[in-house]
């Protein structure tokens, strides 16, 4: 089983320099530039509009990518495929390897409550340096910056379930260990109707969950993904 795509480790200046994406100083600066930090300097721009510009950027060539490398694909695969990419945890994690927690101009009050490590100012900050290159770079620039950093965990994700569907994936994974056919045990509770599903899935001799949900359906994918994630690692 192979390992998780581990996101780039090296920092963000070095990254844009070898891949010759040059940014304006004052650009880039608007780019690291928190809400907190710009009230305290008594209004100055923050990064909020390049955040904007930047998730629809990213947006786009993710899902050009996606939608020519993975011709059969469903739309719904796609989107849960693009959206494993594109959340706010994976946008941490790379900005994480780039080191942009250091960099990030913050308020004394966020600074102070741990903001550096906040997945929601990092995954911000992300969208924001690459709307920065796609200003200074357009389109095409844009594209080699985040090819770079995400075809990797593109590539993972799609391989490791987690934009598809859990309990397929599971069962791919299963069949290649020669754990056979995953079996679900499912109960539930609740008035007819607010009931809540239970669900634990059993993998050879063990047994993974529960995953909870307002149906069966649902209860039994959490509880394939969190057999997965186990069986994966």
């Amino acid at each position: 089983m192979l390992s998780p795509a581990a996101p780039i480790a090296e920092p963000i200046a070095d990254v844009l320099a070898r891949l010759q994406l040059t940014v304006a100083d004052e650009l880039f600066d608007r780019a690291l530039t928190h809400r907190s930090y710009a009230y305290e300097q008594g209004g100055i721009p923050t990064n909020e509009r390049l955040e904007f510009l930047g998730d629809s950027v990213l947006g786009v060539i993710v899902t050009e990518h996606l939608f020519i490398s993975y011709p059969d694909l469903s739309e719904g695969q796609l989107a849960k495929l693009r959206a494993a990419v594109v959340n706010s945890r994976a946008l941490a994690d790379v900005a994480r390897g780039l080191q942009l927690g250091g960099r990030i101009h913050l308020g004394r009050g966020e600074d102070s409550t741990g903001g550096r490590e906040k997945s929601s100012i990092l995954a911000d900050t992300m969208e924001a340096v690459i709307g920065a290159v796609f200003l200074e770079h357009g389109i095409t620039g844009a594209g080699v910056l985040v090819h770079h950093l995400f075809d990797a965990l593109m590539a993972d994700a799609a391989t490791r379930g987690a934009g598809l569907d859990w309990k397929t994936s599971l069962q791919e994974v299963a069949s290649l260990g020669g754990h056979g056919v995953p079996v679900y045990v499912v109960s539930e509770s609740g008035p007819d109707h607010a009931k809540t599903f239970s669900a634990t899935v059993v993998v050879g001799d063990q047994t993974y969950g529960p995953g909870t949900g307002r149906n069966k359906k649902e209860a039994e994918q959490k509880a394939a993904a969190q057999a997965f994630a186990a069986i994966g690692a």
